[in-house]
């Protein structure tokens, strides 16, 4: 193995130790590595996932990901072993100039949890820039007149490396009237000069061409060379001098245009031509001849552009000092401009969203989004301290410096807030202190925590009787505060049995809009009150849901004629035979037509009329208009046929009324004919009396039986009702009902009701009304006696002594 090899193997065995050595190195938090610049795509930096306490198998779970601002991609870790490796070239020059240190920083992310980890990347400078001289040649013009050791300033070379690698030495060809003084590492502003070892004679040699080179301390070395003129001058040997060979100036940045910086002056000790001076800018490093000017003939330096502190904070300026001897002569001066920093960066904010938009159910201390400031001023200017709008379920958090976390500090609520606008502010030190804001826009995402609501617990429905089918009743409706497809309601019917019969075979419900549908005709003798749930569910998940009664009546329609009882010997029920004596006196009861209505209230109200005989002739019978009952309305004589047909019409008080018609057949006899007959005729009377009350009995035990029940479960509700809490919108009067009596009165039942009396009036009322109207003349008594003997019959419904004028009475129960 050669020496070379050697060295450079143990050169790599040193890099390696001083990588693994920085990669454990830690302070302020923050894991440490280092790599050299320059290094090969896939150079080890260093097993970052290890070092951060993270596992291998976690990396991807957890979304490790690396951040570096402005950085690009300089830098990559491999997820399968958490190896930090280089990905791209790394030039320590372009990152970081002049700078003696230079680091990456990286900012290392995890999520479930969220972790944020600081690490700092040294990039280690290696010699890959040679000196550079300013010139190509420089030319100097020497007085022969000049004494041995007399100094020449040189420019020196500059490399943008750093420490051992821009240390320079320089060489100077081989001659024998020069000789190089080497400035002192002591002392940074000791110019680089050459120095004349013997006299010059200018007619043995005019011309010096010499060669300066300029080597590095790296390893291997770099050099860079420039070309010496030297021109001899003859007679005017003093030079123009300058007060300092060096000045120290402070200038505030930004300073205004025209600003004087430096008065400089030099003298020269010749006379005439020789003596007058003209000053000449040689060099303004860095990269400042724009920014300055300078007057050839007072030495004035004036500002000429913009000074920042943040691009450059030191100038030097080489001045010359000439005069207009011949050959002329020179001196030389520097001024070192310090730049004295102003406040004139405002802070700048970034925000990386990381878990955006925030579900409502968060649980506090959570992570939202991460923000980091900058300042490029220094000093307090560059102190910045950040702050966020008040009164927001949110804090900021410090992490590291200059770097926060933005952090819930509360619960959240969407229906009461969906999004947030947030307000970051970063103020710095400086006096006036700058400031700047950021915007952070925070939606907060939905969680099904509403179930749908209905207005109202119940709804009270109408419906009349033989309704088509499909027809649409009624509409619920139900409100859910959430979003999206949280707030989606379906509806659905609660199932249940309606009699032997599922309640789906008499309504249905369209999912989507709430629509309640009869699916066939609706029977109010057979189901006067349809009460059911419906069940409205959002499409959450998991699913809320909530269910409202409907309560639906069903109206009563005149869909039923009468129907004739059968009565007496007749043929039927629309047939009744019987035997009257000439011998009766007026108003003698001789028959009496019974006759029932399936509806309710007036469409179940009978009247009664008796038709007109052929041949127009009056009968001497009539019938009451409401019991039924055909009696004598005069004396009975010979003239009288002996058979009398009458036609006796039933006849509801529907809206159109029904009709049905029956005959009754009377014959008429003599007193001589009465034992038999009357025989026959009473057997007959006692038959159809006998079958009479035992109808009566058992409608008065039916209607009996009903009305109870109906009375138990009304009370019953109505405790129910009043006993609990009321609820805004959930109850209200329902207008009732009016009920209008007859010309005679009528007990009725209405088929709307009162749901819940909520002003505190009194417990809920039912509307069972009876009415007592004013009669007119005549019709009074036919009532009166109509009303005794139906009084006789209905003795266990009505009293025979109560005044008002009750008929029989059909009650229909809901």
């Amino acid at each position: 193995m050669s020496a070379t090899q050697r060295s450079g193997l143990g050169n790599g065995r040193l890099l390696l130790s001083l990588l693994l050595l920085a990669a454990w190195e830690a302070g302020s938090g923050q894991v440490h590595y280092s790599v050299p610049e320059e290094a090969k795509h896939g150079t080890f930096v260093g097993r970052i996932a290890q070092d951060l306490g993270l596992e291998l198998t976690d990396l991807v779970p957890r979304l490790f990901r690396v951040a570096s601002k402005g950085r690009g991609d300089l830098l990559e870790v491999n997820l399968q072993n958490g190896i930090l490796f280089v990905n791209s070239r790394i030039d320590r020059e372009e990152l970081c100039g002049r700078s003696t240190e230079c680091s990456i920083h990286l900012e290392v992310i995890v999520d479930r949890p969220l972790q944020v980890f600081h690490v700092e990347v040294e990039v280690k400078d290696i010699n890959d820039n040679p000196p550079v001289f300013s010139l190509r040649e420089q030319k100097l013009m020497i007085s022969e007149s000049k004494q041995p050791d007399s100094r020449f300033p040189l420019e020196g070379a500059s490399d943008a490396d750093v420490g051992e690698n821009a240390l320079l030495t320089y060489r100077l060809s081989k001659n024998e009237y020069f000789s190089l003084e080497l400035p002192i590492n002591s002392k940074p502003t000791k110019k680089l000069s050459l120095t004349l070892k013997k006299s010059l004679d200018r007619e043995k040699i005019p011309e010096f061409n010499l060669l300066l080179t300029a080597a590095d301390g790296g390893k291997p070395e770099l050099t860079g060379t420039v070309q010496l003129f030297i021109r001899v001058l003859d007679v005017n040997d003093n030079d123009p001098e300058f007060e300092q060979s060096e000045y120290r100036v402070r200038l505030m940045e930004n300073s205004a245009k025209e600003t004087l910086v430096i008065q400089l002056n030099a003298t020269d000790e010749d006379e005439g031509v020789n003596g007058e001076v003209t000053y000449s800018l040689m060099s303004i490093k860095p990269n400042g001849k724009p920014l300055f000017t300078l007057d050839e003939n007072k030495g004035e330096v004036k500002v000429n552009g913009t000074l920042d502190y943040e691009e450059n904070k030191f100038y030097e300026i080489e001045v010359q000092a000439t005069d207009k001897g011949n050959p002329p002569m020179a001196g030389h001066c520097t001024v070192w401009v310090e730049i004295l920093d102003a406040n004139d960066n405002a802070p700048e904010i970034t925000v990386t969203s990381l878990s955006l938009p925030v579900r409502e159910d968060t649980q506090p201390s959570t992570v939202i989004a991460l923000i980091s400031v900058s300042d490029r001023d220094s000093g307090d200017n560059g102190q910045v301290i950040c702050f966020l709008t008040p009164n927001v379920p949110f804090k900021i958090v410090s992490t590291f410096k200059n770097y926060y976390s933005l952090v819930l500090d509360g619960t959240l609520d969407r229906e009461s807030v969906s999004v947030y606008r947030l307000v970051v502010t970063a103020r710095d030190g400086g006096s006036p202190s700058l400031s700047a804001t950021a915007s952070v826009s925070v939606e907060v995402a939905d969680v099904n925590d509403n179930a749908p609501a209905f207005a109202q617990p119940e709804y009270t429905v109408f419906v009349k009787e033989n309704n088509p089918p499909g027809c649409h009743i009624f509409t619920v409706s139900a409100r859910d505060a959430d979003a999206q497809e949280n707030a989606l309601v379906s509806y659905s019917l609660v199932e249940r049995r309606v009699g032997e019969r599922a309640l789906s075979s008499y309504v249905s419900v369209h999912a989507e809009s709430g629509k309640v549908y009869a699916l066939q005709p609706l029977d109010h003798e057979e189901l006067e009150l349809l009460q059911f749930q419906v069940s409205a569910r959002d499409a959450g998940v998991p699913p809320l849901g909530s269910n409202v009664t409907l309560q639906v009546f069903v109206l009563d329609e005149n869909d039923n004629a009468p129907a004739l009882l059968p009565l007496g010997t007749g043929r039927g029920p629309s047939a009744v035979s019987q035997v009257v004596l000439r011998s009766v006196d007026p108003g003698h009861v001789v028959a009496k037509v019974r006759a029932v209505d399936a509806d309710s209230g007036y469409n179940a109200w009978l009247s009664y009329e008796l038709q007109p005989t052929a041949g127009g002739a009056r009968s001497p019978f009539r019938v009451g208009l409401y019991t039924g009952e055909i009696s004598t309305t005069r004396a009975l004589d010979e003239a009288d046929a002996p058979r009398q047909r009458l036609l006796v019409l039933v006849k509801d008080h529907g809206e159109p009324a029904l009709t049905a018609t029956a005959t009754v057949l009377l014959s008429l006899e003599d007193s001589g004919q009465a034992p038999k007959a009357s025989s026959r005729a009473l057997s007959g009377a006692a038959g159809a009396e006998t079958a009479l009350v035992d109808v009566n009995v058992y409608l008065i035990i039916a209607i009996c039986a009903v009305s109870s029940l109906f009375v138990l479960t009304l009370l019953l509700y109505t405790a129910l009702r009043c006993w609990a809490p009321p609820s805004e919108g959930a109850c209200g009067p329902v207008k009732p009902r009016l009920v209008c009596s007859s010309a005679v009165g009528s007990w009725s039942y209405s088929q709307e009701r009162r749901q819940r009396v909520c002003s505190g009036e009194g417990p809920p009322k039912t509307d069972l009304m009876a009415f007592s109207p004013s009669l007119p003349p005549g019709l009074d008594r036919e009532v009166g006696e109509e009303r005794q003997e139906a009084g006789s019959h209905h003795s266990g419904l009505v009293s025979s002594t109560d005044p008002s004028p009750l008929l029989e009475v059909y009650v229909n129960c809901f």
